[in-house]
């Protein structure tokens, strides 16, 4: 069980961050994962948004991008699993910015597509970009050999659960067959 046993450094105000009575390590990594990330979108928020995107836009026109094609509104409600009126909300925002474009959809005409824009990819571009620079930052606190140990481990650990697969096959120990 998890409760509030003391205070984490660096914690944003209004923002309540639950420490384990006891060591756990899944507890641990996953309150790591989630201070280094809020921390990397936080110092990406303290230079700005780019063009005041917000993070829920933001996860949505990173999902069109990697699409790769224009997507039915309905559709992407259900991929990023947010309610049809917030996409439709999200979309309307997003064409009013300049950085989507609604299309009519060829096979139906009563149906809309969504599509990003020029506007849209330089935005995400602009956005990865700092993003990338909030990592290496962090990254380079670490020497070299630390860095790459640490990218080895999470390619482990984010990686394929099953015998397929790279990461997995190699974070597993190699049987070795008795000899004849």
């Amino acid at each position: 069980m998890l409760s509030l046993t003391h205070y984490v450094p660096d914690t944003p105000p209004g923002y309540a961050r639950l420490v384990p009575d006891s060591p756990d390590e899944s507890a641990e990594f996953l309150e790591l994962l989630h201070t280094l990330l809020h921390a990397l979108r936080r110092e990406t928020s303290a230079s700005g948004e780019p063009d005041g995107v917000t993070p829920g836009q933001v996860r949505f026109l990173r999902h069109l991008e990697r699409c790769g094609c224009a997507r039915r509104p309905g559709e992407l409600a259900a991929e990023l699993d947010v309610a049809p009126r917030s996409m439709t909300s999200k979309v309307d925002q997003a064409e009013a910015d300049g950085l989507v474009a609604r299309l009519p959809d060829p096979t139906d005409r009563r149906a809309t597509l969504v599509e990003l824009t020029p506007a849209g990819r330089e935005v995400l571009r602009r956005l990865s970009h700092r993003r990338h620079l909030g990592a290496q930052e962090r990254l380079a606190r670490l020497p070299e050999a630390d860095r790459a140990e640490l990218l080895r481990l999470l390619r482990v650990v984010a990686g394929p659960g099953d015998a397929d697969g790279p990461a997995g096959a190699a974070a597993r120990p190699q049987a070795v067959s008795p000899a004849p």
